[in-house]
């Protein structure tokens, strides 16, 4: 993604949400100084992974232990939206790449790691206690971020866990990139998740018209 493409994007979303930039910005530091070779890996791991595979992106919506008995996950790569991999855990499937704030189930997020899941780890201004407490207990890590992006620490594309997980999956080449778990329309979710419910659906829509 170029930033200067996503900038404006970014700034509209920042005013829309009430949320501060310096905080991202202070996170994404924080969370490149706690990278290094024994916990993180090459964006070329990701990119082995999705170039020419179809891609399921599993959102943690309440319907997806249901769709997920529709689809052979054995057929596609399988990128989890954070709270996601726990579902895919307990349904013993383990997925390829977890893009996750750590807002979600991490211990199940954790022993998917230690299966083989790649984990790329997004920093914002809201979870820089979520860093502090996971980061070093995680392996196969690649930095994200939603600001300006560092050296070691990338801006994919997209906001929230779900359409971030799109955004991955068109930025290194997916063949196709199919849904499950998303509900855009949740109406049991506080008024903050329905903005981002809403920005999710137009950045997605963006993507893949």
């Amino acid at each position: 993604m170029d930033f200067k493409e996503w900038e404006p994007i970014y700034e509209s979303i920042l005013k829309d949400m009430g949320f501060d930039r310096e905080g991202d910005e202070q996170a994404a530091l924080i969370l490149s100084g706690m990278l290094v070779s024994s916990n993180s890996v090459d964006v070329s791991d990701i990119r082995k992974l999705v170039k020419g595979a179809d891609v399921l992106v599993c959102g943690n919506a309440p319907v997806l232990k249901d769709e997920l008995e529709l689809v052979d996950a054995a057929d596609f790569t399988v990128v989890a939206a954070d709270g996601a991999a726990a579902v895919l855990v307990d349904n013993g499937i383990i997925p390829d790449i977890i893009v996750t704030d750590l807002d979600g189930d991490v211990e199940k997020e954790i022993i998917a790691n230690q299966k083989g899941a790649l984990m790329v780890v997004h920093a914002h201004g809201d979870n820089i206690d979520k860093l502090e407490m996971y980061v070093l207990r995680l392996s196969k890590i690649i930095g994200s971020t939603q600001a300006v992006p560092l050296d070691n620490v990338y801006n994919f594309g997209g906001f929230s866990d779900g359409d971030r997980c799109v955004y991955l999956a068109k930025e290194f080449g997916a063949t196709s990139i199919t849904l499950i778990g998303f509900d855009f329309n949740d109406s049991g979710v506080n008024p903050i998740k329905k903005k981002k419910l809403k920005w999710a659906r137009m950045l997605i829509e963006k993507l893949i018209p």
